[in-house]
């Protein structure tokens, strides 16, 4: 079926990603690790590229495990319950390419963090502590993930809108959050918190979010973050 808007095209390609997470283990596996890796990875000073060659790398292993699931799926459809040689080899090809990207990022993080780790030794915690962007960058992914999981476990598929909680609302006061962890000045603090009730006071006046949805979204975002900044601080 066609895509009516690039609208729908981008809201059924999340909706494919999510349910991929859903009923893959492996992808969900995959996924587990390269968030962890990824948040050990900004404990440590990487430059610009070799922090874009990891993002990379893993990104190419759940792009390739999400690959493997639609051939899969087609080969299932096609073949049914029946055998076939050609299906096996498919199915074996595509499995194939996950093994060696997922060699290869193991290889890459194996580089990377040996190579930090043998030069220096990095009190972790102190590091993260003069990084706060990065604790900021932290904090909103996490409140994406997890309000697009919620939206995903309660069975809603339309992402980037309506449902509980309000994305819009969470991430918003996310951002308001971590910044008056890095702002102490009251002002920048209440025109940060204004900027994020305007937000979420649109997505209830155009209707698309319930008050409690986006209520809902609000606290997320701010407990989140400032859980985040507690961990790091």
């Amino acid at each position: 079926m066609k895509n009516k808007s690039f609208f729908d095209s981008f809201n059924n390609a999340l909706y494919g990603v999510v349910r991929s997470i859903r009923t893959e283990r492996n992808l969900r596996v995959h996924l587990i690790v390269s968030i962890i890796v990824l948040v050990f990875a900004l404990f440590f000073n990487f430059s610009t590229l070799e922090l874009l060659i990891l993002i990379f790398t893993l990104t190419l292993v759940i792009c390739m495990e999400l690959i493997n699931t639609a051939i899969e799926t087609v080969v299932d459809l096609v073949c049914g319950k029946n055998r076939h040689a050609l299906a096996k080899k498919a199915k074996d090809v595509s499995a194939g390419a996950v093994f060696v990207a997922s060699l290869c990022a193991v290889l890459v993080a194996y580089v990377l963090f040996y190579t930090k780790i043998a030069k220096h030794s990095i009190n972790l915690f102190e590091k993260i502590r003069h990084m706060p962007y990065y604790v900021t960058l932290i904090a909103i992914l996490i409140v994406l993930v997890l309000t697009v999981g919620i939206k995903a476990v309660t069975g809603y598929t339309r992402f980037l809108r309506g449902g509980m909680p309000s994305g819009h609302s969470s991430i918003s006061f996310a951002i308001a959050t971590a910044i008056c962890f890095m702002n102490k000045s009251i002002l920048v603090m209440s025109l940060s918190y204004l900027l994020a009730f305007l937000v979420a006071q649109s997505r209830v006046e155009g209707k698309i979010h319930s008050i409690l949805q986006v209520i809902a979204g609000a606290v997320l975002g701010i407990l989140v973050t400032m859980m985040i900044f507690q961990i790091f601080s």
